[in-house]
């Protein structure tokens, strides 16, 4: 008999009517045929195209049922949005040129060796990309990481760079506060041999313009040393092998509290209470050159060799600050570590402040908007001879400063002559906006405001006084 070629739709239907026809039929005996485009198919043929139309339906309702959008942690921009964006960048990009720099541009991707065993803890972030043409790859976690791959790459001792681009992180994505799995880094970075502290001073300088031009409000720029930070674990008895793990912990003060943060040390890390005990006596000091000079005198770090030489320059880094006339929005903090494993020196982190909710209450931190230090060892890691290349630099966080400005363009949106209640509710709902502030008459009578919840569409009544405090929790939390 001739085997048959593909069958076409209709003949799948015609062969699906014979057979449901013939399942009807009174003779239950044996085989029987039908003759479907001049062949014969037996029984067995029914059920095949019984299970052919059922695996058909099952993927007609999978087309049905799905849903277009943006990968979780990415978003679109809009043309309003962009113009925003371009803003902020033509900002910052112009404060990077004044102060000599010039612009570069890496892959997206690098080789996976590349970056591996550069981040600490935060190596479990990177994207691996799978074998492509015998090299395994990755997308690039930040900017610095290729800046000293080019560095070493090219042979290049000295320079001012700038570098505006997309990297990519495979973190838990919170849209509210501008962390998202794909965003922008615009960094500054110099490299070469300079006098000490001179660079690291101007990168500071950098960050105090670039925040006060983009008029964000109140903000504090936090420093420390990594040279500080290991050899205040060293004289706490931390050993050496947990250094990494407890600096990764140390880094989390900001958003944990100190018994949290004790807790994971103790606990997941394994320090004694004491030596835990003993780091809190220090991480939770901060203040100007006075702390630094204080710390000098320290009985105990001012006899580890590390600590001394991080102290001193940060000494150093005061008094070029002081000249620049930025000393106050200067903060010593102990407890910035910068979990990443490549600083070697001064690191520093810009975050921008709260008003304070009652008279005498400190200014709270509401975010990280900008961050960097030195790292004087990762270029040579790259060099096959292992020669160093002094570097030191800044990154601006431009997806949560686009993020701040934007909730802000958007609460003055919301105000329209006759605005209809339920269409700001959908508003909110498709823009991400997780607070809805409701004042009616009844609200005005009675002193409080409902405070909605957009995604849970639940509604409490809040005391006037007490509304800002309640907002900072909420968004604290999510």
């Amino acid at each position: 008999m001739q085997r048959l070629g593909p069958w076409s739709r209709e003949a799948w239907t015609v062969l699906a009517l014979h057979l449901l026809r013939s399942s009807r039929s009174p003779n239950t005996g044996g085989l029987f045929f039908h003759c479907v485009q001049g062949g014969l198919v037996q029984s067995s043929a029914r059920e095949f195209a019984e299970a052919r139309m059922k695996t058909q339906l099952e993927l007609n309702k999978e087309k049905s049922s799905f849903v277009i959008k943006t990968p979780k942690g990415t978003r679109d921009l809009s043309p309003q949005q962009m113009a925003i964006r371009e803003k902020i960048l033509n900002a910052v990009i112009n404060c990077f040129k004044c102060h000599g720099a010039k612009g570069i541009d890496t892959p997206v991707f690098e080789l996976k060796e590349i970056l591996t065993e550069k981040y600490g803890e935060e190596s479990r972030l990177i994207y691996e990309l799978k074998d492509q043409g015998g090299e395994l790859l990755a997308l690039r976690y930040d900017l610095t990481v290729p800046f000293a791959r080019y560095l070493a790459m090219n042979k290049i001792k000295k320079m001012k760079r700038y570098h505006v681009g997309k990297v990519w992180r495979r973190e838990s994505p919170s849209i509210i506060q501008g962390r998202y799995r794909e965003f922008c880094q615009c960094d500054f970075d110099i490299a070469g041999q300079f006098d000490p502290m001179i660079p690291d001073a101007e990168c500071l300088k950098i960050i105090h313009e670039i925040l006060s031009t983009l008029q964000l409000g109140d903000f504090l720029i936090k420093v420390n040393d990594r040279r500080v930070v290991d050899g205040m674990f060293a004289v706490c008895g931390v050993p050496d092998n947990k250094f990494r793990f407890i600096c990764a912990s140390v880094d989390k003060l900001g958003k944990m509290s100190w018994k949290d943060v004790r807790q994971e040390m103790t606990g997941k890390i394994g320090l004694t209470p004491d030596v835990a005990d003993q780091i809190g006596d220090y991480i939770q000091q901060c203040g100007g050159v006075s702390l630094v000079e204080q710390l000098l005198q320290d009985p105990k770090l001012s006899q580890n060799k590390q600590a001394l030489e991080g102290l001193k320059d940060l000494k150093l880094l005061f008094e070029y600050l002081t000249l620049f006339g930025i000393a106050e929005k200067i903060s010593f903090d102990l407890s910035l570590a910068r979990g990443l494993d490549y600083y070697t020196g001064v690191i520093y982190e810009a975050v921008l402040l709260q008003s304070p909710t009652q008279q005498g209450e400190e200014a709270l931190g509401v975010g990280s908007v900008a961050a960097g230090g030195r790292y004087d060892g990762l270029v040579g890691m790259f060099d096959p001879k292992g020669r160093k290349v002094p570097c030191v630099g800044l990154s601006i966080g431009v997806e949560r400063i686009f993020s701040i400005v934007e909730q802000r363009m958007e609460a003055e949106m919301l105000y329209k002559k006759n605005p209809s209640f339920l269409t700001q509710l959908h508003y909110c709902e498709e823009t991400g906006i997780p607070l809805v502030a409701i004042i009616g008459e009844q609200e005005l009578k009675d002193g409080v405001i409902k405070l909605r919840s957009v995604a849970s569409r639940k509604e409490v009544d809040i005391k006037r006084e007490d509304i800002v405090t309640e907002i900072q929790r909420r968004m604290s939390e999510s």
